[in-house]
Order: structure tokens, then C-alpha cells, then sequence
């Protein structure tokens, strides 16, 4: 597997381990009204969402690199 690859896999799970949890803290949120729950679940979906960005900034730049 090459760098490109396995950048690519990481960075997936990455944006799914970050929105999970996002959901999590949310849902947390609605059952405990912690403000540090409303944070966090919003933070985790912001860093989320910045992964995403992150990953298609990294497919433009290697666009001409081999996935093997």
C-alpha cells in the first residue's frame, strides 16, 4: 500500500471517528444538557468537517501520484 493510499484510508476513518463522536456528545447532550457535551459533539463535527477539507486538499495535490 502506497503513502497516497494509506493516507487516504486514514484520513476516512479519521472524518468517521470525528463525526461518531460528534453524534455521540450531541446525543449525550440532549439527555444530560451538559454544556461541555454541546462542545465537544460541536467541536468533533467542526473537526470533521475540516478533515473533509483537508482530504480533498490532498487528493488535488497528488492528483498525478499512483495509488500503488
Amino acid at each position: 500500500m502506497s503513502l497516497k493510499a494509506f493516507h487516504i484510508v486514514f484520513v476516512t476513518a479519521s472524518v468517521l471517528l470525528a463525526f461518531w463522536f460528534g453524534w455521540f456528545e450531541l446525543t449525550r447532550h440532549g439527555e444530560t444538557k451538559a454544556a461541555l457535551d454541546l462542545w465537544l459533539g460541536i467541536g468533533s463535527c467542526g473537526a470533521g468537517v475540516g478533515l473533509i477539507a483537508y482530504g480533498i486538499y490532498f487528493l488535488k495535490k497528488l492528483k498525478n501520484i499512483s495509488y500503488l
